[in-house]
């Protein structure tokens, strides 16, 4: 009687270890992807194109890219949170995502999810009009200096996120009162540039992949890039906050970030994918072309990246005064 028992156990566990197996085995065959931004934005192009890659490359055999913009990224957070332990619900990790913790836009923080890599830094850069009286970044600073509330500095999408943030902490550093200073937030960085040049600001703060197609129209000039050295092509001659004396680097990171609770197993599967990306000749071309660095970094680098963001981010939050929600 008990040898028929065993074989009864034996043949469920065998069927519980096959079941996990074939669980683990499903990992890229039917994965989603949130955006949390629309379509045509830097978020978008890069999803777009990590799709493309991780199928080409056949690492994933299916990969949906959803847009789901809105409420400061708890939209897309939403998503995550419906899918606990689910290793294809992915998502873009932007560190806005700390600024709008910080701010009360959305309920939860990093802390409650899975970063699994960084992938790329996009810097952010200062803009005026090509007939803008100022024609250098310490013209900038030195007329905020004495005027700090006098000009009207466009940003998107929102305040407080990470153009915002990367624009005033070139300037405090620079010894400008940021509190004083006026920002105008827009829908996209597309139309910040679009009311430059229709003179409606007299600023604007963006970051690379937008600045280049406004360079090229010969309406506007960029007097300073956050970028630790100078960028290349039609950003080569734009000096960095750096060279003009302003110890800082002003950037955009973007990553990927899954649901709580996935296993570790799962996380190096993604960790692989994404570096194998990272490593194609396509993917560098495509970072070149919008002027944004390589910056790839495992689960537990990037976790050690955001805490040391977090601290940074808030220091600036927190001298602009804007009011938490």
């Amino acid at each position: 009687m008990l040898k028929p028992i065993l074989s009864s156990l034996m043949i469920v566990v065998s069927a519980l270890g096959f079941n996990a197996e074939a669980e683990q085995s499903q990992i890229g065959q039917n994965t989603q992807f949130i955006v949390p931004a629309g379509p045509g934005g830097s978020l978008d192009i890069v999803a777009r194109k990590l799709q493309d890659l991780l199928m080409q490359k056949k690492l994933v055999s299916n990969f949906v890219v959803l847009n789901k913009p809105g409420a400061g990224a708890q939209l897309a957070l939403n998503v995550m949170d419906q899918n606990v332990g689910n290793p294809n619900y992915l998502m873009t990790l932007p560190t806005a995502i700390i600024n709008n913790s910080y701010l009360g836009m959305i309920k939860t923080t990093y802390k409650n999810y899975t970063p699994v890599v960084m992938l790329l830094d996009g810097y952010v850069g200062v803009l005026v009009r090509s007939d803008s009286p100022f024609k250098t970044a310490r013209d900038l600073v030195e007329h905020l200096k004495k005027q700090p509330d006098s000009l009207n500095i466009a940003i998107a999408a929102s305040l407080g996120n990470d153009v915002h943030v990367g624009v005033a902490k070139a300037l405090m550093l620079a010894g400008v009162d940021i509190s004083k200073l006026t920002f105008v937030p827009f829908k996209s960085s597309s139309e910040s540039i679009t009311n430059l040049i229709g003179g409606n600001v007299e600023v604007v703060g963006a970051t690379t992949p937008t600045i280049i197609p406004a360079l090229q129209t010969g309406k506007v000039r960029v007097l300073a890039i956050g970028s630790p050295e100078r960028l290349k092509g039609v950003l080569g001659d734009v000096p960095t906050w750096k060279e003009l004396g302003v110890d800082t680097i002003t950037s955009s990171p973007q990553g990927v970030l899954a649901p709580k609770g996935i296993k570790p197993e799962e996380v190096r599967f993604w960790e692989s994918a994404f570096k194998q990306v990272a490593e194609t000749q396509e993917w560098k071309q495509f970072l070149e072309q919008n002027q944004w660095a390589p910056r790839f970094m495992t689960a537990s680098e990037t976790m050690a990246m955001l805490e040391e963001e977090t601290a940074t981010i808030e220091e600036v939050l927190s001298k602009l005064h804007i009011k938490k929600q």
